[in-house]
């Protein structure tokens, strides 16, 4: 596993303290334009994503790459996490991986 630039896990409301870093984040599809997709991330904030996948997008997707301002993504990695996903719960990891428990996540 290369350790050498460890993505952070964000939220829609985290990701404004990460911009210009490498992040990682689930949406939910809402829909997918020209050289974007706009989402919504497990906090219920709309996002864009930018770049364009390689492959169809199931409903939940990861994505990783830059956060280029607090509302959008410059993704190089899109992960399908399929049509039933847990966003409580990825929010949750989200919150204590920016928080008490932050050193144990990369």
């Amino acid at each position: 596993m290369d350790t050498s630039n460890p993505a952070v896990f964000v939220n829609g409301g985290l990701l404004k303290q990460f911009v210009g870093r490498r992040v990682r984040a689930v949406i939910q599809v809402i829909r997918s334009d020209a050289g974007s997709v706009i989402g919504k991330s497990t906090d219920d904030q709309q996002l864009v994503i930018k770049g364009s996948p390689t492959h169809p997008l199931s409903t939940y997707v990861e994505v990783i790459g830059i956060a280029d301002s607090n509302q959008s993504i410059c993704a190089d990695i899109w992960t399908n996490f399929g049509d039933n996903f847990d966003a409580y719960s990825y929010d949750q990891l989200c919150l204590l991986a920016n928080g008490e428990y932050k050193h144990l996540f990369i």
